[in-house]
């Protein structure tokens, strides 16, 4: 029985900085009070489950800030938890429809939390709650960002495929001078780092459906591996028109997909060969499982990851997921590299063996997410803590 939920909103050291086409993405201590990170611990008879997100407002596709996570946990969620048995899934996310609807990046990391209590409990890592581990090698992309230099991009390029062994990039897209500098972007890196590494192009909805079919023409002679959600979010005809138009390269939503309704959505107009779920934007792994299902429905594939992911808690979860996966139903590779201490350790997780090897990380294998935080540094890197009982 779940007997109280702690909040912990974090401080996190600078690890990434990128630029797309809705604006700038940066963390650290000089970002936004909208988007710290905000870490739950779960107790539940003696079992503590820990769940970790980064809001990625504001100016981006997410509505949910560090403030509305923190509301909808303590003022909804975290109520409705109390007496409850971490096993009761269904009949949680039922009380949450109910109580206060959408809130994706509040839900997820309650629903990473209770799987980490679940998988604790059971003395069982959580892939094993989602169907198994088919896959406990995963291969990771590295998400690179714009530049107005193309050399800065190509030295971003080369060095995850030089020092972390990567073999899926994706470039950001939708540059401001258009799509004809994409395309010298993408040739750019491609020169510089072989035909033998996968690269999609990621325009976070900067294209219009023009754009789009005539950058995708320019870049597949030259290996284009997938293109991210090109357009607007619910312009479902605009990405089944680029889709008929440019067959022979898989289109992937992103911004579009939120909801098993819009997996639905998207599945039956026909708009997509992949669906991309971010753990933060779907609202969990309970969700993101039914997705999934939606997907092998419909014959489409499935991508995962979510550039916001900086942390070991928020990466070992993705990783879950994706390993729970086989690999023939996935595109591209996982999108969670940042969290694994590629730029800065995690300061809440000083000791781990959950890092990049050679392109790669090994899904964990200890009880729950397989993560151990240290509560020493929770209580230093913690700006406001709060709870619920």
């Amino acid at each position: 029985m779940i007997e109280q939920i702690e909040i912990h909103v974090t401080e996190i050291p600078v690890r990434v900085k990128r630029i797309f086409s809705s604006g700038v993405y940066d963390t650290g201590p000089s970002a936004s009070l909208l988007s710290k990170p905000v870490l739950v611990k779960i107790h539940a008879q003696g079992v503590v489950g820990y769940g970790q997100i980064r809001p990625i407002s504001p100016g981006h596709f997410v509505a949910d800030t560090t403030q509305s996570v923190i509301a909808a946990i303590t003022e909804v969620y975290g109520p409705a938890l109390l007496g409850k048995q971490i096993f009761d899934i269904e009949s949680i996310n039922e009380s949450f429809d109910q109580r206060l609807a959408g809130n994706p990046a509040a839900r997820a990391v309650l629903d990473i939390a209770l799987h980490d209590a679940m998988g604790k409990a059971l003395k069982v890592p959580v892939h094993r709650l989602l169907g198994g581990c088919c896959q406990p090698d995963i291969p990771l992309e590295w998400s690179v960002s714009l530049a107005d230099d193309p050399a800065v991009m190509v030295a971003e390029a080369t060095r995850a495929v030089s020092e972390f062994g990567i073999r899926v990039l994706c470039l950001k897209a939708a540059d401001r001078r258009g799509w004809r500098q994409d395309v010298k972007n993408f040739e750019a890196v491609r020169r510089a780092v072989g035909d033998d590494i996968e690269i999609g192009v990621d325009p976070n909805t900067g294209w219009s459906v023009a754009d789009s079919i005539q950058a995708i023409r320019a870049l597949h002679p030259m290996g284009l591996s997938y293109v991210e959600q090109p357009v607007a979010r619910r312009d479902l005809k605009g990405m089944a028109a680029i889709r008929r138009e440019c067959r022979g390269v898989p289109l992937m939503a992103d911004e579009g997909l939120f909801t098993v309704q819009d997996a639905y959505a998207l599945a039956e107009a026909g708009a997509v060969d992949a669906l991309c779920i971010k753990l933060y934007k779907v609202g969990g792994l309970t969700s993101a499982r039914k997705i999934a299902a939606v997907a092998e429905a419909a014959n489409l594939q499935l991508n995962c990851g979510g550039l916001a992911i900086q942390s070991q808690l928020e990466a070992s979860a993705a990783a879950h997921f994706y390993a729970s996966i086989p690999a023939r139903r996935m595109m591209g590779a996982g999108e969670f590299l940042f969290g694994l201490n590629t730029t800065a350790p995690d300061p809440l997780v000083p000791q781990t063996d959950f890092v990049v090897r050679d392109g790669h990380v090994k899904v964990p294998m200890a009880d729950g997410l397989g993560v151990t935080v240290d509560e020493a540094c929770l209580k230093q890197h913690t700006l406001w803590q709060g709870t619920v009982k």
